[in-house]
């Protein structure tokens, strides 16, 4: 893989988010390795985010800016994935080797692509991968803890052939961790690449407000078919970390409300199946994806 001749398409849906877009359309503009293609994707933003993106879009010629009416609210997990189509159908370019999903309010190193497009040369089977996602708090930068096969939504990028194999991403909450479970079923590889920093300048789910996100999360870890046993040890773990108890309440609700309102699930027994036995070997201690 010569990685200085990769290309590659970024699709970033973006909302209400004129206060974080520049820092990372400059993060963007600074890479060693440019796109062929930028398509940013304004979800009936109701702030200025529409005209930065129409402003950069007119000086640098890779930039492309869609809008889309305001729905008047924000959908969790299938709105972001509606949006992110919305820009995949204005691709222009047929040939490509890498599609990346990335949020707008995002900031990261000049070489970051390069980087990151360096550990996927490294190994022919990693199918989905993407830097650590870090916040500030008190003055230092933390990085975002999840279990090692799992890439933050904010940043995902795909090896063309996983995507095409994937079949296409989840128009619901869970899309971020169906797409790599389907992947490993099928023998590739995903995982965070921790050392390559991202500057997160919104925590996870701070756009919905903390219950509402944790409610969220049991939703998508109920269509995503997650094992009850896993999901009660899940939540009582959750239990120890902020916002205390209401974390926990809030999985809870989401899984068990999901159940009784016969949410659909993800539609692959196949892949349900292949999640479930995963989950059920990590809590007997045996050798497992989540890590």
């Amino acid at each position: 893989m010569n990685i200085s001749k990769i290309k590659y398409i970024i699709v970033t849906p973006a909302r209400d988010e004129e206060a974080y877009l520049e820092r990372t359309i400059a993060s963007v503009a600074s890479q060693t390795i440019l796109p062929l293609q930028w398509i940013i994707v304004n979800d009936g933003s109701t702030d200025r985010t529409g005209e930065i993106m129409d402003r950069y879009a007119a000086r640098y010629s890779w930039i492309t800016a869609r809008h889309r009416p305001n729905r008047g609210f924000r959908e969790a997990g299938g709105g972001v994935i509606a949006t992110f189509y919305d820009g995949y159908e204005q691709i222009r370019y047929q040939e490509w080797d890498f599609l990346i999903k990335l949020d707008a309010d995002l900031s990261f190193s000049a070489d970051y692509f390069e980087l990151c497009f360096a550990e996927f040369a490294k190994d022919s089977r990693l199918g989905i991968g993407g830097g650590g996602i870090y916040h500030e708090e008190n003055g230092e930068l933390k990085l975002e803890k999840n279990p090692e096969f799992h890439v933050r939504g904010a940043t995902k990028i795909y090896k063309r052939e996983c995507w095409e194999a994937l079949g296409g991403l989840l128009r619901a909450p869970g899309w971020d961790t169906v797409d790599e479970l389907k992947a490993n079923m099928l023998g590739w590889r995903t995982r965070t690449f921790p050392k390559l920093r991202l500057s997160h300048y919104r925590f996870t789910g701070a756009a919905d407000g903390a219950w509402k996100d944790c409610i969220k999360n049991g939703r998508a870890n109920y269509i995503t078919g997650y094992h009850p046993l896993f999901m009660l040890l899940k939540c009582i773990r959750r239990v120890a970390r902020k916002p205390y108890l209401v974390g926990s309440a809030g999985l809870f609700w989401g899984f068990v409300s999901s159940h009784w309102r016969r949410t659909p699930r993800v539609q692959d027994r196949e892949l349900i199946r292949y999640t479930q036995t995963q989950q059920m070997r990590k809590m007997l201690m045996l050798d497992s994806i989540w890590k």
